[in-house]
């Protein structure tokens, strides 16, 4: 009797192990049978089952084109069965994905990010206005923000204008501006003013957590 032993890894490699061997065992039973009829009934009996297995993705589009495909791919695209949809190939689940296409704008100032580009490719396209002005101005105070991110000493309004027309390729020129941006001190105390709460919470909940523990 324990000669009969089955050890798991002198048996058959599963192909999707969250169905089991015995679904396997399945699918490899009706590749064997001789008739289509009766693959064609073995296939269908198999993909109800694989779909009780699976109850909460019976309302889920395409449930059912899903399970045959999986039944297909764990049948090694062997099972000669009739399909209700188009059958997977073995060289369309080999196939690569193409390279997702990241953005290589390389900009001169990193500090600023690729988001501060876009922002300034918007308000170019915004008619002359108040609403524009205040955009520019918003867009500004960020630069200046994140510079100070990068640079903790203080940045003069210049170099932010002078580094808004040059991003803009000279469509947006506050440099003669007699308007001034907001003071170093307020920009970077909004992030300590949240970095402080959150270390305020944390040791609060540090404290209760404390208080509740049993000393002995």
């Amino acid at each position: 009797m324990i000669d009969n032993l089955e050890y798991n890894t002198e048996r058959e490699h599963l192909i999707i192990p969250e169905y089991g061997r015995h679904m396997q065992k399945m699918i490899n039973h009706a590749k064997t049978r001789e008739t289509k009829e009766e693959r064609n009934n073995l296939a269908k009996a198999i993909i109800s089952v694989m779909g009780n297995m699976q109850p909460h993705l019976r309302d889920v589009p395409d449930f059912q084109h899903k399970l045959w495909d999986q039944l297909f791919i764990m049948a090694n695209f062997e099972l000669d069965a009739d399909c209700p949809f188009e059958k997977p190939t073995k060289e369309l689940l080999n196939e690569r994905p193409e390279p997702l296409k990241y953005p290589q704008n390389f900009p001169k100032y990193r500090f600023y990010g690729n988001n501060i580009k876009t922002m300034i490719d918007v308000a170019n396209t915004w008619d002359e206005g108040e609403m524009k002005e205040a955009l520019l101005y918003t867009i500004a105070n960020h630069m200046k923000k994140c510079f100070l991110n990068w640079n903790k000493d203080t940045v003069q309004d210049d170099v932010i204008f002078n580094h808004l027309y040059e991003l803009s390729n000279g469509k947006i020129d506050l440099r003669n501006s007699k308007e001034e941006l907001r003071d170093s001190t307020s920009l970077m105390r909004t992030k300590n003013k949240f970095n402080s709460n959150n270390k305020k919470q944390h040791h609060k909940k540090n404290n209760s957590n404390n208080r509740q523990r049993k000393r002995y």
